[in-house]
């Protein structure tokens, strides 16, 4: 079996690349390189080889299998690190930006960011498990996009974000993540959320509810952050050092995800940062 596939390899490999680059000695003693232009088969043997390869290829369906699988691994990780260094390109605008909400020692090594809409049906079943991530690591920050992508279907996505930009404007992180946990708890999403949702997950938190210039703002720069990150969909994660940052230690999670998982961005980004540090 293996004798077969190294004569496989051989074959294709003479009859993929036929022209072999040979080494002619010139007077000086150095070695030039020239490519040969003509096949070392002649065009019956090249079809005898295609035909041999064709039938092993069916005989041996697994090797497509293979194959296949490389591909889509190769094609992964292009678009990992493609979405990686678009977050590393805007680091600033995911991690330093005064008008979006955050929560977490401003010091941290690390940030988590989160674009969500209130609305999202995926978002709402990520909230608890953010809720542990948060618990856990005491020393990160998150930061959280509102993100209202239904708000065209539903105007209360529209309505929920800006409430809960107005509550950090005016109250701070600490009533903005009561207000969040509050919108999510109430378990209503994919237009289910009402009027009266909003307005008892704020009830605790005395602002001003009428919408300031800065939330109107702050919504067509997270819209416009999202779509220079390629993000077309909520929920989105991006877990990224403080300082140091890289597509090698940058996770971007585009949908759903799990505690373990964003565990593991979290600690990766510290570790890579100590490495380079």
């Amino acid at each position: 079996m293996k004798f077969k596939q190294a004569l496989l390899a051989t074959l294709l490999g003479s009859s993929l690349f036929p022209a072999i680059t040979l080494a002619e000695k010139q007077p000086d003693g150095a070695l030039v390189l020239q490519k040969n232009t003509e096949s070392v088969f002649t065009p019956e043997q090249e079809a005898r080889i295609g035909q041999v390869a064709a039938d092993y290829l069916v005989t041996h369906p697994e090797i497509l299998v293979q194959v296949s699988q490389k591909l889509q691994a190769q094609y992964q990780e292009q678009q990992r690190k493609g979405l990686a260094t678009a977050a590393v390109t805007h680091h600033a605008a995911l991690t330093q930006d005064k008008n979006t909400p955050s929560y977490g020692p401003a010091d941290a090594k690390v940030i988590v960011v989160e674009f969500f809409d209130y609305q999202c049906v995926y978002c709402s079943h990520l909230a608890p498990i953010m809720k542990n991530v948060m618990k856990a690591n005491s020393q990160a920050r998150f930061v959280f996009k509102e993100l209202p992508i239904f708000a065209g279907r539903w105007e209360n996505s529209l309505k929920a974000a800006e409430t809960g930009l107005q509550i950090w404007h005016q109250k701070g992180a600490e009533a903005y993540i009561h207000y969040h946990n509050n919108i999510f708890a109430t378990g209503h999403n994919e237009g289910k959320l009402t009027s009266d949702d909003i307005q008892n997950a704020a009830a605790s938190v005395k602002f001003n509810a009428k919408t300031a210039p800065e939330v109107k703002s702050a919504l067509e720069n997270i819209n416009r952050l999202a779509q220079q990150l390629k993000i077309t969909g909520t929920p989105a994660i991006i877990v990224i050092p403080a300082e140091g940052a890289t597509p090698e230690n940058t996770t971007v999670i585009p949908g759903m995800s799990n505690e373990k998982q964003i565990q593991e961005a979290i600690d990766h980004a510290i570790g890579k940062q100590k490495q380079t540090g």
